[in-house]
Order: structure tokens, then sequence, then C-alpha cells
């Protein structure tokens, strides 16, 4: 009986998962003029200007990922520290202002986010009051990076809370009874046992940030393009080349789960590193 309740989500899991991913190594080594087996969209890339399109592309796409995961990182853990330290009623309230922009759609608040850093935009405005000339914000890096640490935060925060308000607060005491100070405690126990919650966090944050094109093209102006855009491009664009797009789709995809493949562990074996740690 219990096998046949998975049944549902089997099935959800093969419609949804399972066959969109057969479908894009499909058409990643499909003709659509023969509706033969080719190689043709991986001689394609071999070109020189495509090659370091692609390329460059990803390279930004990388970089502003990490840049995103770390800034995140450093944001995220502090405050579930905090979080996890109030009493019920103040860290639900708080948990609640910080996820509350998750309940509004992804592409609302990124253009929430380019009305306020546009060039008429609240910030400009308010930094005109003290005789500011204003900011060109919009159409970088850095608007780019903004967005998306603003847009997956939450990504970050919640599984490391998680980890954090489970751990029992007598293997802080112990440590501080055999010694240790607060620096000590951190890094010896603290961290150790919510490393389960900053992997998972750091794979939440990583994994779409590398992947996305709508905060790019919205913050970036599209100026800038990340692996997502040109896939993008490629799909729904004016490259309308989906055998390429597919490919590209596919490589990325196989780059990702080599990177996200980190022995993380459970909770139970974080925690048991950082007793013995």
């Amino acid at each position: 009986m219990s096998k046949r309740l998975a049944y549902p989500y089997i099935g959800w899991a093969v419609l949804f998962t399972v066959l969109p991913l057969i479908m894009i190594f499909l058409f990643a080594f499909y003709n659509k003029s023969t509706g033969e087996f080719t190689l043709e969209n991986i001689e394609r890339l071999q070109d020189p200007v495509v090659l370091k399109q692609v390329w460059n592309s990803f390279i930004i796409a990388l970089k502003l990922s990490v840049i995103t995961t770390v800034l995140c990182l450093l944001i995220a853990y502090p405050l579930a520290m905090i979080l996890a330290s109030k009493d019920y009623v103040a860290k639900g309230f708080l948990v609640t202002v910080f996820v509350l922009p998750m309940w509004m759609n992804f592409l609302v608040r990124t253009y929430a986010l380019m009305s306020l850093l546009e060039t008429n935009g609240l910030v400009n405005n308010f930094l005109s009051l003290f005789g500011m000339e204003k900011i060109v914000f919009l159409g970088g890096e850095g608007a780019i990076t903004l967005g998306m640490v603003y847009n997956y935060l939450p990504f970050m925060l919640l599984p490391i809370h998680s980890v954090l308000q489970k751990i029992d607060k007598k293997y802080m005491e112990a440590a501080q009874d055999l010694g240790c100070n607060t620096w000590q405690v951190f890094r010896r126990v603290t961290f150790p046992l919510s490393l389960s919650g900053v992997i998972s966090g750091i794979t939440m944050v990583f994994v779409p940030s590398i992947t996305t094109f709508a905060i790019s093209e919205i913050l970036g102006q599209s100026n800038i393009l990340l692996i997502g855009d040109l896939i993008n491009y490629y799909f729904v664009g004016e490259g309308n080349d989906w055998g390429l797009g597919a490919l590209l789709s596919a490589i990325l995809m196989v780059i990702i789960l080599l990177t996200t493949m980190v022995p993380g562990g459970g909770e139970e074996s974080s925690e048991k590193r950082g007793v013995i740690g």
C-alpha cells in the first residue's frame, strides 16, 4: 500500500523531470531536417567564434555565481545564528520578513529592484537630495550580482537556519567548560555541526545563479551575456537553434552535476564530525 502512494510522485518526476532531460539530450544530437542522430552540433560548437562566445559567457556566469554564493554565505550565516538564538515569536517574525520576498514572482522582484536602481529611481532621487550626482547602477556586473544576492539569499538562509536551530546547545556549553573561547566554540563546534546546511545552501544558490538569464537581461540591460542568456538566445531568441541550445544546456547540466557532487553527508555525520573535531 505504501508503494502505491509513491506512484503519483514517481509519475510526476518522470513526466516533468526525466522526460525533459531526455528531450534536451535528444535535441543535442538530433538533426531536425533528416531526423537522424548527428554530431553536427558538437562540430558547430568547435567553431572559434561560437566557442569563444560560449567560453566568455560561461566564465562571466561562473565568476558572478561564485561571488553571489560567497556573499550570500557571508550574509546568511551570521543572520541564521542570530535567528537561531531568538525566542520563537521573534524568530518567526524575522524569518517571515526575510522570506516574504519569495512569496512574490521572481520577475516582479527583479523589476522592482530595477525601478529602485534606475537613473530616475528611488535611490538616485534620494542621493540627489544631498547634492550628489546620479549614479549609473544598471548595466554592469555589480547590478547583476546585487540582483542575484537579493533573489537567492533566502535559499542560503533557510537551510543554515534549519540546521543551527537543531544543534544541541549542550555541545557549546561543554566546549566552553573545557576552556574554549567564543571563536574556538564557533570554529570547532558550531560551524562543523552546521556544514550540512552550509553545503545545501551553497548548492541551492550556486545552481540557479549560474543558469540565470532574467536577472542579467533586466539588471544588466542585456550588456553582459551569461551562459543562461546564450541558451535562451538559441531557444527562444533570434538564434532559433534548438540543437545548439540543447547541447549547451546538456554540457552545463553535466558541469553543474560535477561541481555540486561534494560529499556533504547528513546532519548526523556532520554532528559526529563536529563533536570529534
